[in-house]
Formats: C-alpha cells, structure tokens, sequence
C-alpha cells in the first residue's frame, strides 16, 4: 500500500512539472486511504508557502474541518524544507514517507540549506534583521489568550 501511495505523489510532481510549477507531489493518507493531495503551485499562484505538503495540509485540515492531523501519515516526493516540516509538526502528522533528498533538491536548484544555516544563528547574527518592538503593548493579546476559559489550544 505504501508504495501506491508514494506513486501517487509521485504522480502529482510529474503533473505539477508538466502543468509549469515546481516537481513536488505529496498526499497525506490515513487508515489506507488518500485524504488529500497536493503539489508545488508557488509560481502559478504567486505564493511562495504554496508547496505540496502545505497544499496537501491546507485541502485536509479543510476537508475535515480540524487542524489536527494525528493519526495521519504524508507521502511526500522531497525531504520536507523547513517551512514543510514545522508545518507537519503544527499539524501533528504522526509519520512522513519522503523519496528525494534534500542534496537531490539542491542539484537541481531547489536549496534551502541557508535557511538551516539561518536558523542556528543568534537572532542579531542573521541575514534578516529583526527588530522587536512594541513587545508591552503585544503582550496584552498574548495574556488576554492565557486568561481565556474557551480556547482552543493548538
């Protein structure tokens, strides 16, 4: 079963390829059963989130009307960047099936190792300046949320 899903997203790159966007498919499947697809639409939609796990996080969390993918497992065609897999764990996906690698990715142009690179970096030390500000008046939404009795925790 594992690999007819993996086909399937690997089906979604091709198709993504031939369609202009970028060569990425992912599926996210639960109890044997595709819940959703998706594939790279960054340069057809202009939207540089757009990649084929988000895509395929969007369409199931929508489709089942919940945030929470516990319980669910993603097929994807790359090693998820980073932006993908902080988005699987927001998702709580419980496992990932991946084909290429991130150094298969790099060679055709598609490397995000700058952003690890970024990420380990203090703060004042990265590419991107960051400038807190404000951080009195922010917190106010921040303690108005731990006060509230009806939340949704995410």
């Amino acid at each position: 079963m594992k690999n007819e899903f993996m086909s399937r997203a690997i089906d979604l790159s091709i198709e993504s390829v031939n369609k202009g966007t970028g060569p990425f498919g992912a599926v996210i499947v639960k109890d044997n059963k595709i819940i959703s697809e998706g594939f790279n639409t960054v340069t057809s939609t202009n939207d540089p989130t757009s990649h084929a796990e988000i895509s395929a996080i969007r369409n199931a969390c929508k489709n089942l009307n919940n945030f929470s993918l516990k319980g669910y497992e993603l097929y994807t065609t790359c090693e998820p960047c980073s932006m993908c897999l902080s988005a699987v764990y927001w998702a709580r996906i419980d496992k990932i099936y991946y084909a290429n690698t991130r150094s298969d990715a790099q060679k055709i142009d598609f490397d995000d190792s700058f952003i690890y690179e970024e990420l380990k970096k203090n703060i004042k030390e990265r590419k991107i300046p960051m400038i807190q500000m404000m951080r009195n008046e922010a917190l106010i939404a921040f303690e108005l949320w731990d006060k509230k009795t009806d939340k949704v925790k995410y």
